[in-house]
């Protein structure tokens, strides 16, 4: 059974979607964190220069 799976990872059509797919989650975890702490909540280093 692991072997069948891995002959289908190696295709190239089946490896690239793999990848897309896992590279769009970190993706969209990073836009999520970024959107939930906000531009303006945050302090900037200089603004109080």
């Amino acid at each position: 059974m692991r072997a069948k799976w891995l002959a289908l990872w190696h295709q190239p059509v089946v490896a690239f979607i793999g990848w897309t797919l896992f590279y769009f989650v970190i993706l969209m975890a990073l836009v999520y964190l970024y959107g939930y702490s906000g531009l303006n909540n945050s302090t900037f280093i200089y603004n109080e220069f």
